[in-house]
């Protein structure tokens, strides 16, 4: 498990370089893919390239605060651990969570990592221009720490969340559903 200062450390040094087109559907599911980009801990010059999908299942009926969890599906062993302790930082922080109350379920496909012998600005560089070449709307390419690197996804599935809030909240009220 990581320490609090390692989680932490991973949620400050996260970056978008490239947000997808697209937001969390509110009645559907939605896939992302993503590119992460993070240096090797000890090795200088060695980029370790994930990439990978998230999907985030449509979110389901209201629920009460008792049971406001995200499910997690084809992560890590210690992928709730990481995540109970990104949404404890973000209410440290005071962020509004209330999109937890909507049941969301994240899974995560099938990861697959290459290791680029050369230096961060570069490999980001050519990362960026290929996905902006495919224009592919899911595409995400985050920059992050490698031994906490599914922090890194997490903090990038709930930033999709927060920004996709407002027009859930519309879908939602539009239906009659809040």
């Amino acid at each position: 498990m990581h320490s609090p200062d390692n989680i932490q450390y991973a949620m400050e040094v996260t970056k978008v370089l490239l947000e997808p087109d697209r937001r969390i559907d509110t009645f559907g599911d939605t896939r992302f893919e993503f590119q992460l980009l993070s240096e090797l801990m000890d090795d200088a010059g060695q980029i370790r390239v994930r990439t990978g999908e998230v999907e985030a299942m449509r979110p389901r009926i209201l629920r009460p605060d008792s049971m406001q969890e995200i499910e997690l599906e084809g992560f890590g062993d210690k992928a709730r651990e990481r995540m109970d302790a990104v949404i404890e930082k973000w209410k440290e922080e005071g962020k509004d969570l209330a999109f937890l109350r909507y049941g969301f379920r994240f899974r995560s496909g099938r990861v697959q990592e290459e290791i680029i012998h050369d230096s961060m600005d570069v490999v980001r560089e050519r990362v960026l221009e290929e996905a902006r070449r495919v224009g592919n709307p899911a595409r995400a390419v985050i920059e992050g720490v490698d031994d906490a690197w599914e922090v890194c996804i997490f903090k990038f599935a709930f930033e999709m969340i927060r920004q996709s809030w407002p027009i859930n909240r519309f879908d939602f009220h539009r239906r009659g559903l809040l």
